[in-house]
């Protein structure tokens, strides 16, 4: 069995447990095989934690749901030295976040010290406790969820760790007819049991798909149009008058980097060789709607991101 065929089936799995989320399923595996994070914004009751949970079962790997709340201290994420008086020896007992694939749960309801402790171990793969620095395990993914900010008893994430995140998904609720498969699924495993992958995808194998991925033809033009888009975002006023005046500040290099890392993972799972701007096209939303910031001219008009970009995607010419 190929690698791609074994992602296709891991993702065939995804799609009958969880439903009516065809973009999330595949996300997930675009950031476990871009070695990236996610973080996933919409309404509760959208079987996010469901989605991790089932992408556990179908690789080897263990999951640890974290539940945000503003009382979260740092320690309950990264552990804590306990005594033990017996030995009279101060023990490290590892958090939540010695795991690899981690589920944030409403991560802006935690202060600012909280996600400072998660933003190590995202950017750093790295836990320090005192004077003493504990590595993550070589797979890691953090799936964060979030409340829109409107709500009360949030705090906003800070710019740098939301450029962590690789991508950025909005979800929706579910049509009537996806609706009703949903009660269907639930009422059967109700009476049969939960199903689980049955040949699940080793750590080994990840591993070599992300080299896989590196191989992938990217051409001259489509590396361009790559840039362009990001670019775009920085100097606004080379393409449009407008859209200078909705943008307060744009994307980093960190968006290039995630932009071509996701390219080339969708187009691995869709089985190809080489990547297009087509790839581009779809996850552009995705890697800069938590990448750029509005200006207040923009805010003021109703102005959304996804409006921002798609007027990026209209005046940035593909190759």
């Amino acid at each position: 069995m190929t690698a791609v065929v074994a992602f296709k089936q891991l993702q065939s799995y995804l799609e009958t447990q969880v439903l009516g989320q065809p973009t999330l399923t595949e996300h997930l595996l675009i950031a476990i095989l871009a070695d990236g994070h996610l973080l996933v914004e919409g309404p509760p009751g959208l079987a996010k934690t469901r989605a991790v949970q089932a992408l556990a079962n179908g690789i080897e790997a263990d999951f640890q749901r974290i539940q945000f709340t503003p009382d979260l201290l740092p320690a309950d994420l990264t552990g804590t030295d306990i005594y033990r008086p017996e030995s009279g020896e101060f023990i490290f007992q590892q958090g939540p976040l010695f795991h690899n694939l981690i589920l944030a749960d409403e991560i802006n309801r935690a202060p600012a010290k909280v996600q400072s402790a998660l933003l190590e171990a995202m950017s750093e793969r790295q836990i320090s406790v005192g004077s003493t620095t504990y590595p993550l395990p070589a797979l890691y993914t953090v799936m964060a969820t979030q409340n829109p900010l409107e709500q009360e008893g949030t705090y906003p994430l800070p710019e740098a760790q939301l450029d962590r995140f690789l991508l950025h998904l909005s979800l929706d609720y579910p049509d009537a007819e996806t609706e009703q498969k949903i009660l269907r699924l639930t009422r059967n495993e109700r009476i049969q049991g939960t199903s689980t992958s049955a040949e699940p995808l080793t750590q080994e194998a990840i591993f070599a798909a992300r080299k896989e991925l590196l191989t992938l033809h990217m051409d001259d033009a489509v590396e361009r149009y790559l840039v362009a888009l990001i670019m775009a975002t920085r100097q606004p006023q080379l393409y449009d008058a407008e859209l200078a005046t909705w943008l307060a500040i744009g994307a980093s290099p960190r968006a290039t980097i995630a932009l071509d890392r996701s390219c080339r993972a969708r187009a691995w799972l869709d089985g190809r060789d080489f990547v297009t701007p087509d790839d581009a096209a779809a996850l552009l939303h995705n890697v800069l709607r938590h990448r750029i910031i509005l200006s207040y001219e923009a805010e003021a008009e109703g102005i959304s991101r996804d409006e921002v970009i798609n007027r990026i995607l209209e005046l940035v010419p593909a190759p």
